[in-house]
């Protein structure tokens, strides 16, 4: 997913014409006043208040894309802020009513994800895509890549066994496409799973819609409700007590502390099908996958989160990122995604029938 949406985003940098003065834009500005006024709120337990609702919606990639710095310039978040706005509102403008129908194929934006779920014929159109309209600003600086290390804030490059666990997972999707069976059916269209790594751990933006989530925090637990596919992970607090490795839930098993005013979890025991899901937005990783993240409130709209990613038998070093989660101002309603009773049952019947018609006329 990294590459696909950064594909935009790389027509923005190329494309957009900037004259922007090497000033700090003023939304920076107003942030950075902000914080310097804030108290963080705390709980009745003392601890900082992280409850609310946020999303990581962002344009800033994953990765770094070629010929970004590590923090953006002015001209570089004019081009790529500007060249949204431009994109989003030529896209927002109203529908010809007297135009003719979609050339054989539908019409392609370029962008693979919009293409894909639009189906080329506007199943979706703008209106409903929220991929976000900022770049991530991490503790003042405006980010290039959500990856912070390695420094060139690439992911790193995969082991042999990390390049032998794909090329197998490459070999049984040659023999079978996802929607062959039921067995192979994707997490998310399924409604199981969110897209890519949006629930997590970690929890990126997916650069379509829906990066919203909602904390809830008691003395011993945090929940974290996604709204995409509305998954809730519930973090226990307290000394350690890991699962058997045979148990994998989804989400794995989180636990929690805190550090100060930093929330720390550890994660493990993340299921070998939510990890292949992962694909959309990074290469996944083995049953020894391991997440740590850093929760800490940075102002009254900003949460920053951060992640490290511990898989020695997938990657050849540690890597990991920081992503700003700020605060939403409307409500998170339900996503009413569920686990396609209907579409799977029908599905199921229309081959068997095809099936019976095929033998009947034989």
């Amino acid at each position: 997913m990294t590459t696909r949406a950064g594909r935009l985003l790389g027509g923005f940098l190329l494309s957009a014409s900037v004259c922007a003065a090497l000033v700090t834009p003023p939304h920076l500005t107003a942030q950075a006043d902000a914080s310097a006024q804030w108290v963080i709120p705390r709980t009745s337990a003392g601890h900082p208040d992280l409850q609310g609702d946020w999303t990581n919606a962002t344009l800033t990639q994953i990765q770094r894309p070629p010929g970004l710095s590590a923090v953006l310039s002015p001209e570089a978040i004019a081009a790529m802020e500007g060249g949204m706005a431009d994109f989003l509102s030529e896209r927002y403008e109203d529908s010809d009513p007297d135009r003719g129908a979609p050339p054989v194929g539908g019409v392609r934006t370029g962008n693979a994800l919009w293409d894909a779920a639009g189906g080329g014929t506007g199943a979706y159109n703008y209106f409903w895509i929220d991929p976000g309209e900022r770049v991530a600003v991490f503790n003042g600086e405006p980010r290039g890549s959500l990856v912070t290390f390695p420094e060139d804030g690439r992911i790193p490059e995969l082991t042999a066994a990390g390049r032998q666990q794909r090329a197998a997972v490459f070999a049984r999707t040659r023999e079978f496409g996802q929607y062959d069976n039921p067995e192979n059916r994707p997490l998310a269209e399924r409604c199981l799973m969110s897209f890519g790594s949006n629930a997590g751990p970690p929890m990126l933006p997916n650069y379509f819609y829906n990066n919203n989530y909602t904390i809830v925090q008691t003395p011993d637990h945090v929940m974290i409700l996604t709204e995409m596919v509305h998954d809730v992970r519930i973090i226990r607090l307290g000394d350690r007590r890991p699962l058997p490795d045979d148990v994998r839930p989804w989400m794995g098993d989180s636990w929690g502390h805190w550090a100060g005013d930093t929330l720390v979890v550890e994660t493990t025991n993340l299921p070998a099908k939510q990890l292949f899901g992962y694909a959309l937005t990074f290469p996944g990783g083995s049953p020894d996958f391991k997440v740590i993240e850093r929760f800490t409130r940075a102002d009254e709209v900003t949460m920053n989160y951060e992640f490290t990613i511990i898989d020695p038998v997938t990657y050849t070093s540690e890597w990991g990122g920081e992503v700003p989660f700020k605060r939403l101002s409307g409500d998170v309603y339900e996503y009413a995604c569920h686990e396609a009773n209907y579409a799977m049952e029908n599905v199921l019947r229309g081959a068997r029938a095809q099936e019976r018609e095929s033998g009947e006329a034989r």
